[in-house]
C-alpha cells in the first residue's frame, strides 16, 4: 500500500531513537515507521563489540515495519507511510523504576482523516504495543483500512553459512493453514501460494536466529498479501477494514510488533504459533519436545555445551536396545564375514550359486545383513531434529562451552572438535564389519570422510553433540562385540 504525501508537512522530518534495556529502537517520522531495532544483549557475531541489528536502512539492508490507511472503494486518499508526521515529545529512554515508555507520531489531516501511531515499549520485552486511532474530522463517514507491513530486502544475513541451510523470507500464519512461508524468488515469480483472508494470525519476516511480526487479536479479519515493491524490496502485510467512523468521532485498533532473537518460551506466550518463526522445518514434531528436554536440563546444568552431551547421554540410554540390536547383528555379521569373503572368491565365476550359498549361511547363522541398519535408520530423524534444534536456538549465540570454546554457535576457531570429530567417525567406521563388495568397502570408508569435512564449518555446538553420540556409540559397540565373543577389531581400508 501507498499513497501520497501530506501537502504540507507540518514538521521536518526527523529520527527518534528510544532505549530500553533489550533494545534500541529508531522510527521515521514519515510515516512513524520503525526503521532500526539494535539488540543491546546480543553481540554482533562478525564484530563482538557491535550489537545485532535487524530492522535497518544502510547499504547493506533496508527492513522497515510500516503501516498508514488506504481507502477502502479506492476513492479518496489518507495518511499513510509516506505521510509527515509530527513527534509528540517525551521520555526517550526507559528510567531505572519505569516499566513502560511511549512514542506517539500525529499525521496532519489527510483526506478529512488524522492518524495518531503510539508505540508503547515495555521493561524486558521485545514486543512493542501499537495503537493506531483513526479520527474522523470531515464532514462526512469514512471506512479506511488499516494496513500493517514488514518490508525487506531480498538478501540474505551478512556472514550466514550457506551449510546451514536456514530459512530467510516473509511468513504468515493462520489457524487454518499454520505456518505458511515463501523464498523471496517465489514471490519474484507470482509463485505464493498463502491464505488470503483470516481472523487471527499473524505475518513476519525471518531469519536465522531473528524475527519481526505484526501481530493483530483474533476475531478482527485482516486479508493477507506478500509481493514485490521494487527491485529486490519485498512487502508481507496484512488490512483490516474498519468499520464507519462517523464525523467527529474516531476508532482505534490494538496490535503488536514483534523484533527480537526467537526464544520459543518468549514467542509462545505473545501469540498461538508465533513460535514457528524458529523454523525446524519437517521434524517440528520432534524438535520441540528435544528443546524442551534441552531447556530443562540447561536449567539444572546451567551450562549449555553440557546441556548438549547430557541430552545426548539421555538419548543413547533411551535407544539403548535398538541400538545393542543393532550391534549384536553387526557382531554376528563380522563373526561370518571370513566366510562370506572365502565364499565370494571361490565363486566369483557362478554368482547366482554364491548367493545361494550366502543366502545360507545368514540362515544358519540367523543373520539379518539389514538388521544393524533398521534399527539405526529408525534412530536418525531424531538425531536430525536435534541438529536443528541445536542449530536454531539463539540461546547458543555468543555462549562458552569450557577452555576455547566460548561460542557454541560459531565453528571451532582451532578446529580441534571437528577433528576429534573425524577421528571417532573413523573409528566407528572401523568397528563395523566391512563389506564383502570391495566397491562398498571403499564407499564405507569414504562417506564419513565427507561427512567429518562439513563438520570443519559446523557450530561448535553441533560437533559437541556429534562428538558424544560417536563416543558413546564407540562404546556400547565394543561392550556388545566382547560380550557376544567377537573382539573387537579395526577393518582398516
Amino acid at each position: 500500500p501507498s499513497g501520497p504525501t501530506s501537502p504540507e508537512p507540518l514538521a521536518p522530518r526527523e529520527r527518534v531513537t528510544v532505549v530500553t534495556d533489550v533494545f534500541k529502537v529508531t522510527f521515521d517520522s514519515e510515516g512513524g515507521a520503525v526503521v532500526k531495532t539494535e539488540f543491546v544483549r546480543h553481540a554482533d557475531m562478525a564484530d563482538k563489540s557491535k550489537n545485532v541489528v535487524l530492522l535497518d536502512e544502510s547499504k547493506d539492508r533496508i527492513y522497515f515495519a510500516q503501516s498508514g490507511l488506504v481507502s477502502g472503494n479506492g476513492v479518496g486518499a489518507f495518511p499513510t507511510h509516506k505521510t509527515a508526521m509530527k513527534v509528540i515529545p517525551g521520555e526517550r529512554t526507559l528510567k531505572d523504576g519505569a516499566n513502560e515508555l511511549s512514542v506517539r507520531f500525529e499525521s496532519p489531516e489527510v483526506g478529512g482523516v488524522k492518524l495518531v501511531k503510539t508505540y508503547v515499549l515495555s521493561r524486558g520485552s521485545y514486543a512493542i504495543n501499537v495503537k493506531h486511532e483513526v479520527i474522523n474530522t470531515g464532514p462526512a463517514a469514512v471506512s479506511p483500512q488499516l494496513y500493517l507491513q514488514l518490508v525487506r530486502d531480498g538478501n540474505k544475513p551478512e556472514g550466514e553459512s550457506s551449510f546451514y541451510f536456514t530459512f530467510t523470507g516473509p511468513v504468515v500464519y493462520t489457524e487454518a493453514k499454520k505456518y505458511q512461508k515463501a523464498e523471496f524468488s517465489d514471490i519474484e515469480k507470482n509463485k505464493v501460494d498463502i491464505e488470503k483472508t483470516a481472523s487471527n494470525g499473524y505475518v513476519a519476516m525471518v531469519q536465522h536466529y531473528f524475527a519481526s511480526a505484526w501481530l493483530l487479536g483474533d476475531g478482527i479479519k485482516r486479508d493477507l498479501f506478500m509481493r514485490k515493491i521494487d527491485t529486490n524490496l519485498y512487502a508481507v502485510g496484512m488490512i483490516t477494514p474498519l468499520d464507519a467512523i462517523a464525523p467527529n468521532t474516531s476508532r482505534s485498533v490494538e496490535s503488536k510488533f514483534f523484533a527480537g532473537p526467537q526464544v520459543e518460551k518468549d514467542l509462545e506466550a505473545l501469540a498461538p504459533g508465533l513460535e514457528l518463526v524458529k523454523d525446524y522445518g519437517w521434524l517440528t514434531i520432534l524438535a520441540k519436545p528435544l528443546y524442551w528436554l534441552l531447556d530443562k536440563l540447561h536449567s539444572i546444568l546451567l551450562n549449555w555445551g553440557w546441556s548438549i552431551v547430557a541430552l545426548v547421554v539421555l538419548l543413547k540410554a533411551a535407544f539403548y536396545w535398538l541400538n545393542a540390536k543393532a550391534y549384536a547383528s553387526m557382531a554376528k555379521m563380522k563373526a561370518v564375514n571370513p566366510r562370506i569373503v572365502e565364499l565370494r572368491e571361490r565363486l566369483k565365476d557362478n554368482p547366482q550359486q554364491m548367493q545361494q550359498e550366502m543366502m545360507r549361511i545368514y540362515r544358519e547363522e540367523k543373520v539379518n545383513p539389514m538388521g544393524g541398519c533398521f534399527p539405526i535408520m529408525v534412530q536418525i530423524p531424531v538425531f536430525i531434529a536435534l541438529y536443528w534444534v541445536l542449530l536454531s536456538s539463539v540461546e547458543m549465540r555468543n555462549v562458552p562451552w569450557a577452555l576455547w570454546i566460548h561460542d557454541l554457535s560459531s565453528p571451532d576457531p582451532y578446529y580441534i572438535l571437528p577433528l576429534v570429530m573425524t577421528a571417532t567417525t573413523l573409528l566407528q567406521t572401523a568397528l563395523n564389519p566391512q563389506p564383502p563388495d570391495p566397491m562398498q568397502a571403499k564407499m564405507m570408508w569414504f562417506m564419513p570422510l565427507i561427512f567429518s569435512v562439513m563438520f570443519f564449518f559446523f557450530p561448535a555446538g553441533l560437533v559437541l553433540y556429534w562428538i558424544t553420540n560417536n563416543v558413546l556409540s564407540i562404546a556400547q559397540q565394543w561392550v556388545i562385540n566382547t560380550r557376544m565373543g567377537v573382539p573387537p577389531q579395526f577393518n582398516l581400508p
